[in-house]
Order: structure tokens, then C-alpha cells, then sequence
């Protein structure tokens, strides 16, 4: 009865946004690449058909660190970690197939590990031999896949709000209605063809905490790339089959030095999980942020990377 109950509100849900935004139409690559490219965007083809959008920037023979999105996000989420980081740092960001201006061929789906095959590709093909990887929810699952896969290539781990640690339900949580749609496949079918505009001032707001932050330019940079042709199929993809559960125990073969940074008012993913990967990945350091939300490196951007350079110090030299 829970669950029928669940999917009749689901439904509601997205019959009542489907009602205020109807359908949207693509935006071709060319009108978004002009308005969100710029002289910091390069693109690279991958196997696979991709053609992937990222920067390198910062100061070229300096330590490299490499910036890995969230989901429905995009490289400009790290511009001011970048702005930053770049005047010692080379400072290589991307963005992940079905995000940003990346372009994927029909049919592509979206999965952890492919997002670590390109992540290592497109470093390789720009020589970086080794680097530090940190990513953002979505992206920090990508980053500690990466570390487990090519553990080698890696001077330091930096998991910011990171998703991959096994859900466990907080009464305070309230996660943005579209990831609620995203765990039904009715909801994906909606969210597949309908404009994201009315989901997006609402999710950013409730990611974010501080609603100042979350202005007309960042909704229309959300709602505009996620319009990107055969973004919103790749967005609600790899969902339809078994979902892979992880063992909390395959934190602890993470040999890599980790910092863990964390949002306390996270709505998306609760502090605990940022606590719970810091006790897992052996020796890892973990920073909270009292008030701050799903993304610090924007809510907080000098008091992040102050706490981010100082772990870049501690490391060992290549």
C-alpha cells in the first residue's frame, strides 16, 4: 500500500509540473557552446563517440587537481575553486557525458564507471601523469571509483558532499523533488521530455541553502544545458535495472590520502555520509561546515579551498 501510495503522489508530482512547463524543446549545442563556452573551453573526442567539453587552466607546470560535477551539474559549478586554485595549480575540469556542453551519441548511458573512463582518457591524452582528483556528489563517487581503479595516478582524494556511501534515512531530510522522480520510472519518463525550468528554482534553493546565491543566471544555466539534445535521456538513464549496492567495506581498501569536506545543512545527502566515508577510507581527514549546504566550493569558496590548499600542502611531493 506504501508503495502505491508513493507512486500516486510521484505521479501527482510530476503531472502538476509537467501541467506548469509542459514540454521543451532542445537547444542546439551551437547556441549553448556561444553562451557557455568561452576562451577556457577546449574539446576533446573520446572513444565512443563523445565529444567531451573541458578547461585547463591555472599554472601550467604546477600541481595538477582534477574537478568532477554532481549530477545535472556542470564544470562551472568549480569556477571558484578554479579562480582560486589557478594561480598555483594546473587545474583540469570537465564536463561528464549527458551535462554541460559534452555531447554523447544517441542511446548512451550514463554509469560510474564510464565517467571514470573518460575521466582517466581525457588525463591521459592531456598528460597529466599524476594529479589530485576531487568531485562534487555525483562527481565524489566518480573520484573514489577513480581512486579504486587507478590508485596509482593519484597524489590525493577530495570528496566534497560525495555521493556512494550507503543511504541511510534522516527524518530531517528533504532531497529536491526531482530526485524523487528519478527513483521511479514513471517519473523518469516525465522527466525525459518535460521542461526542467519548474523542478529547477526549487531543487537549487534546497542544494544550495543560501537562496542568494541560487540567481536567474545559475537557474538558466541549469535549465539551458540540461536542454542540451539527448541530455534529459542520458540524465535519467542506468536507473531502469538492478541498482549496484555498496559494501561499506570497499571504502577501506582506499589507500589514496583522502580529505572529505562536508555540508552539516545538506538536504541531498545527509553529514552523516560524509562521516561515514571518513571513517571508512583509512586516515582520511574529514571538515564539516556548520550551515552550509550541498556545494560548498560555492556557498563557502574561500573557507573550502583554504581547508582544500592546506590538504594540497600536506601531501607528499610528486
Amino acid at each position: 500500500m506504501k508503495r502505491v501510495i508513493g507512486l500516486l503522489a510521484i505521479v501527482g508530482a510530476a503531472l502538476t509540473l509537467a501541467g506548469c512547463g509542459i514540454t521543451a524543446k532542445d537547444i542546439p549545442y551551437t547556441t549553448l557552446e556561444a553562451k557557455y563556452g568561452g576562451p577556457a573551453s577546449h574539446y576533446m573526442d573520446l572513444p565512443g563517440g563523445l565529444h567531451v567539453h573541458y578547461r585547463d587552466q591555472g599554472k601550467a607546470d604546477g600541481p595538477t587537481v582534477v574537478l568532477v560535477h554532481g549530477f545535472a551539474a556542470s564544470l562551472h559549478t568549480w569556477e571558484p575553486w578554479v579562480a582560486r586554485l589557478a594561480p598555483d595549480y594546473r587545474v583540469i575540469s570537465l564536463d561528464l557525458p549527458g551535462h554541460g556542453l559534452t555531447r554523447a551519441p544517441d542511446g548512451y548511458t550514463a554509469a560510474q564507471a564510464t565517467n571514470v573512463v573518460v575521466v582517466d582518457e581525457l588525463t591521459r591524452n592531456l598528460k597529466a601523469e599524476t594529479f589530485v582528483i576531487a568531485g562534487n556528489s555525483m562527481g565524489g563517487g566518480v573520484a573514489w571509483a577513480y581512486a579504486l581503479a587507478h590508485p596509482e595516478r593519484l597524489r590525493g582524494l577530495v570528496l566534497v558532499d560525495a555521493a556512494g556511501w550507503p543511504r541511510e534515512t534522516k527524518g530531517n531530510e528533504k532531497p529536491p523533488i526531482v530526485f524523487k522522480l528519478l527513483g521511479n520510472p514513471v517519473g523518469r519518463a516525465f522527466l525525459r521530455n518535460i521542461n526542467p525550468r519548474p523542478l529547477a528554482a526549487r531543487g537549487l534553493k534546497s542544494a544550495y541553502v543560501d537562496e542568494t546565491i541560487v540567481t536567474p543566471a545559475l537557474v538558466d544555466r541549469y535549465v539551458e544545458l540540461a536542454l542540451a539534445p539527448g541530455h534529459r535521456a542520458i540524465l535519467t538513464s542506468g536507473r531502469d535495472g538492478p541498482q549496484r549496492r555498496i559494501d561499506k567495506s570497499v571504502f577501506g581498501t582506499i589507500k589514496t590520502p583522502t580529505l572529505v569536506m562536508h555540508g552539516e545543512a545538506d538536504t541531498v545527502i545527509d553529514v552523516s555520509a560524509g562521516r561515514g566515508l571518513a571513517s571508512a577510507i583509512p586516515g582520511a581527514k574529514l571538515i564539516t561546515y556548520p550551515g552550509v549546504g550541498h556545494v560548498p566550493m560555492e556557498q563557502i569558496p574561500d573557507r573550502s579551498v583554504a581547508d582544500l590548499k592546506a590538504f594540497l600542502a600536506s601531501l607528499p611531493a610528486t
